[in-house]
């Protein structure tokens, strides 16, 4: 009961915060929210480019 009063008081309204926030920490938050993906993205394409040009598979 305890840790959800304290949860409760912890909420945060992210959208409020980045409206009054300074445009640096804007960007910073819109980098970190998508880096991510961005990041699993690239690896895909990077496996899918090793398996497709593998040498000992047959066509």
């Amino acid at each position: 009961m305890l840790a959800t009063f304290i949860a409760l008081l912890q909420q945060v309204n992210i959208e409020e915060k980045l409206k009054d926030a300074p445009l640096d920490y804007q960007i910073t938050y819109y980098i970190t929210s998508y880096l991510p993906f961005v990041v699993l993205v690239v690896l895909a394409y990077f496996m899918y480019y090793r398996a497709k040009n593998r040498k000992d598979l047959n066509d």
